[in-house]
């Protein structure tokens, strides 16, 4: 190896971890009830060679499980004496949600709305403040991993902020079924990490408290392809046949006309269009079904999995896609690929899973 390449050790809370080493860092964040510490703990490679330091993590909220299962086999297939940079894994950034099967903390703040928190603050602020002293503020890029709430369902996807050509790249090489742009909320990890200048990815893929094995080959996959975009690995990124990819910036939720019970007509993924019928909802005897049938045209990127429902409860989550007939043709370059994905009309809020209930 080139000396002039080698890493240099990499220093994190108690622990100097060596170049082509990893090493687990518990941080102490505050005291359970019984009076015992509660610590955010991490996993950090610190690659052989110099590169880029990033993030990737799990379970900002809780019962979003899907981020630690994506993590654990990230661990298992990359080596930090072939690793160009350093990662910190965080599979369980809310520690205190994982534990009770929870969204939120005890206190019932959200912790995706609390950055950057205060050493000082409520348990929510105290837990921010410390991820982002020791995570967000020493990386260069992070990749965050949710899921659906429980009861609903959603295709594996990537979220960034609209107008970043470098985050669109990014997203490119992730592969995920379809990139959504979607704006930041105050106070949220991503919205912090835009304030530092970190990029982030957002995946959403899967259900709350249940693990599929295509939402966690999604999320290796994408994580891999995006370290070997960067140089951080050896490896392909994808990106050698370039595809229009599935690009939205606008999406709707379809509610249930009447109460009852629901059968699908649609999934997440399927690719729909305007009147196409996506479930029919009847009476405990099947009687007076009225169909649901899609707004837009788009492809489904969510859905709830109960199919008992209430007159008005959310059922599809409906991505907004324009050009669907182009998707998937090959171009020449990223840049072509963008423009000819790009969506039409300014990004829109995403509900959050507990607002569209």
């Amino acid at each position: 190896m080139d000396a002039g390449n080698s890493n240099e050790p990499f220093a994190i809370h108690d622990k100097v971890i060596a170049p082509g080493t990893s090493a687990t860092v518990s941080i102490p964040v505050s005291q359970h009830v019984t009076g015992l510490d509660s610590s955010l703990s991490l996993k950090v490679f610190n690659g052989a060679k110099r590169g880029a330091c990033i993030f990737v993590s799990g379970a900002i909220h809780g019962d979003e499980i899907i981020g630690a299962a994506v993590i654990q086999r990230l661990i298992e297939q990359i080596s930090p004496e072939m690793l160009s940079g350093t990662i910190i894994f965080a599979p369980v950034v809310n520690i205190y949600g994982f534990v009770s099967h929870s969204r939120y903390l005890p206190d019932r703040r959200d912790l995706n709305r609390s950055f950057p928190g205060a050493e000082r603050g409520s348990l929510a602020a105290q837990l921010a403040h410390c991820f982002l002293e020791n995570v967000i503020d020493r990386c260069s890029l992070g990749i965050d991993i949710h899921s659906a709430a429980v009861h609903r369902y959603n295709l594996p996807q990537i979220r960034i902020a609209s107008g970043s050509p470098y985050l669109s790249e990014l997203a490119m090489a992730f592969g995920a079924p379809i990139i959504i742009e979607s704006p930041l909320r105050p106070g949220s990890m991503r919205a912090l990490a835009a304030e530092r200048e970190t990029p982030m990815l957002l995946l959403e893929a899967g259900e709350a408290l249940r693990l599929d094995r295509f939402a966690i080959e999604v999320g290796v996959a994408g994580v891999l392809r995006v370290l070997a975009h960067i140089g951080m690995i050896d490896a392909d990124d994808g990106l050698e046949e370039v595809e229009v990819p599935l690009r939205s910036s606008r999406s709707t939720w379809v509610r249930a006309p009447r109460g009852g019970i629901s059968r699908r007509a649609c999934k997440s993924g399927d690719v729909v269009r305007t009147g196409e019928l996506l479930a029919m909802v009847g009476g405990l005897f099947g009687e007076d079904p009225e169909d649901l049938v899609s707004p837009i045209d788009g492809v489904v990127i969510g859905h709830a999995t109960l199919p008992i429902v209430n007159q008005g409860d959310a059922m599809f989550h409906i991505a907004e896609v324009e050009g669907l007939d182009h998707a998937g043709k090959h171009v020449n370059s990223i840049v072509e690929a963008l423009a000819a994905s790009a969506p039409p009309f300014p990004a829109t809020p995403l509900l959050d899973e507990d607002e569209v209930l």
